[in-house]
């Protein structure tokens, strides 16, 4: 089967992922773990930035694959690798928006307690965490993940089955490939996608009420804001189309007779959904540099600095009551030095 006018269209946005991902990811990663001051928010956008770095970084493999019209030489461990890549990267990506949601929340409610609790190492703790989530929730799609012969070529797919007789697959079989495809299906939809942004949402709908009511915080608060609004609407355009045609593929597996209609709308679908989730591996570093100021401001400035006032801590300023207790402290810990 030759390659399709689809398939060259995705490896061409491959590509480009590939470059403008590996370089964007790579100077955020540069800036953020070693270059920039280390606070709550360069943690947050380090690990989105190491997702999408991890993500781009396989993707010559599926150009290649692509090139060479579905045929895998690549062996059976980097196909398991190459599919529970993907999937990590959405689920720590997803994560770490809903991180930073919920940071920016409590940011915004109870300012105090932020400044008070809102360290690098409990963040550093809780980004580990996330990170620990993606993979045990990607680890299905490692162990699914296997390679088999097809006449001169090798197929990289995935055998829900679990059977080394792919062609001769009995009822028996089939019907638990059709199950656990569905149930991985469904648990990607809810887990990666429509429970995470419920949360977003939920977060960002109390923030907007709180800085409706409150105009210097709304001002102070603006510029990160919109960054991160930003981000995930751009994280939802690029994923749900993803989902939504994996859920078609559920209703295709479903019908018992052959749909022309469903086939052609998975032929198309599939390799361009895939390849706009990939696009958005390489979208962050683009709009950490171009959002909140002017394009010449950006060309004025160097990568760092423009990194460094995207992610700079936007905190509402201290109470009296705080300043108070940490003017005590000072003067309770110079008390026992000199003691």
């Amino acid at each position: 089967m030759a390659m399709t006018s689809f398939d060259m269209v995705a490896m061409v946005i491959y590509s480009l992922v590939f470059v403008l991902g590996v370089l964007g990811n790579g100077v955020v990663i540069w800036a953020t773990g070693f270059r920039m001051k280390r606070s709550a928010n360069t943690v947050w956008y380090l690990s989105l930035a190491l997702a999408d770095f991890l993500a781009t970084v396989f993707l010559p493999l599926k150009i290649a694959w692509t090139a060479l019209d579905k045929h895998w030489p690549f062996g059976t461990f980097m196909c398991k690798m190459s599919g529970i890549v993907f999937y990590m990267n959405m689920y720590a990506s997803i994560y770490t928006l809903v991180l930073i949601s919920v940071d920016r929340c409590v940011c915004v409610v109870c300012p105090v307690w932020s400044r008070n609790h809102r360290t690098v190492r409990k963040a550093s703790w809780v980004s580990m965490g996330v990170w620990v989530l993606a993979v045990a929730l990607s680890l299905p799609y490692f162990i699914f993940r296997d390679t088999r012969p097809s006449g001169d070529r090798v197929r990289c797919y995935a055998n829900y089955a679990l059977t080394d007789d792919y062609r001769n697959r009995t009822a028996e079989e089939l019907k638990l490939h059709k199950f656990r495809f569905g149930v991985m299906t469904i648990t990607c939809f809810l887990v990666g996608f429509v429970l995470p942004f419920t949360a977003i949402v939920s977060c960002y709908s109390v923030i907007i009420y709180r800085l409706r009511n409150n105009r210097s915080l709304a001002s102070q608060s603006g510029r990160s804001f919109k960054i991160i609004a930003t981000v995930i609407a751009a994280f939802f355009l690029c994923w749900a189309p993803f989902h939504i045609m994996n859920l078609i593929r559920i209703a295709n597996h479903l019908v018992t007779e052959y749909s022309e209609t469903l086939s052609l709308v998975l032929s198309v679908g599939i390799p361009l959904t895939f390849a706009l989730a990939l696009l958005n591996s390489c979208l962050n570093p683009l709009l950490y540099v171009f959002m909140g100021q002017d394009l010449k401001d950006v060309f004025r400035r160097s990568i760092l600095k423009v990194l460094e006032k995207a992610f700079a801590e936007d905190l509402p300023p201290q109470s009296n009551t705080a300043t108070d207790r940490a003017v005590t402290r000072q003067k309770t810990a110079l008390s026992e030095t000199l003691l």
